[in-house]
């Protein structure tokens, strides 16, 4: 056969084309190519290979290692959950730290300790309710002395006293002086009422002050926190403190 022949031969050729898709077989995928074979032959020795690997690094794993996701996650209903760190700002610090400035904050907190320094002042805390339950110890030397004691008797004063934990007068002074201030049980009663209402005031008092004392610490740790100089975290950030850092030092002109 002559070149000529062959070459007249290939112009009649029609070109090659892949046969469509029915449209029936739409729903089964894209229907494969002979060329097709290479792709699917790559993707399966990949697949082989990720496993071998798996394989082996589970026969490698050493059964007595540790790390820390194996504390801070659990299985809950079949779903592996990852547990979240406790939050280190409650949600009123942080309205505070957004909405106000750190002078504001400071300023508060001065007013509320002023004010507890003159509540202190008028208590002079006395009979502190919610102090804690108070012991007062004797000594004896023998065991009838324990079951012979009299406390009123060995605070040489009148059992109608006994009770009171301060300005408590002995016989001695009863006998000299008339016991000051009311002694009228109701009234007595309405002041210790009193009494405890001041001391819970005071106690709130103090627990806004604290408060306060540690958003202007944290205010003014994201502001220096602002400084371009190196750091490194000491100790993380707590609802009762904030993050502490260690600045490097920089000689300064």
């Amino acid at each position: 056969m002559s070149a000529a022949f062959r070459k007249a031969a290939k112009a009649r050729q029609r070109p090659h084309r892949e046969r469509a898709q029915p449209a029936a077989r739409t729903k089964l995928g894209l229907l494969e190519k002979k060329k097709d074979y290479r792709l699917r032959a790559h993707d399966y020795h990949k697949k082989q290979n990720a496993l071998r690997a798996l394989q082996k690094k589970a026969l490698d794993k050493n059964p007595d290692e540790f790390y820390f996701k194996m504390i801070r996650a659990q299985v809950k209903d079949g779903v592996h959950v990852i547990k979240q760190p406790k939050n280190e700002v409650t949600p009123e610090q942080m309205k505070l730290m957004r909405t106000q400035d750190i002078k504001y904050v400071e300023m508060k907190r001065v007013s509320e300790a002023k004010k507890i320094e003159r509540l202190k002042a008028e208590l002079h805390l006395l009979d502190a309710a919610g102090s804690g339950p108070r012991r007062h110890l004797f000594f004896v030397d023998t065991e009838r002395e324990v079951q012979e004691f009299d406390i009123a008797t060995r605070l040489d004063t009148v059992p109608e006293l006994v009770d009171r934990v301060y300005n408590r007068p002995t016989i001695a002074t009863l006998q000299r002086e008339t016991v000051k201030g009311p002694t009228d049980p109701a009234h007595l009663k309405k002041l210790a009422q009193q009494r405890k209402n001041q001391y819970d005031l005071l106690r709130q008092r103090i627990e806004r002050e604290k408060a306060m004392f540690v958003i202007t610490q944290k205010i003014q740790t994201r502001k220096d926190l602002l400084d371009k100089t190196h750091k490194v975290k000491v100790k993380k950030e707590t609802t009762t403190g904030p993050a502490i850092y260690k600045f490097k030092f920089q000689r300064k002109r």
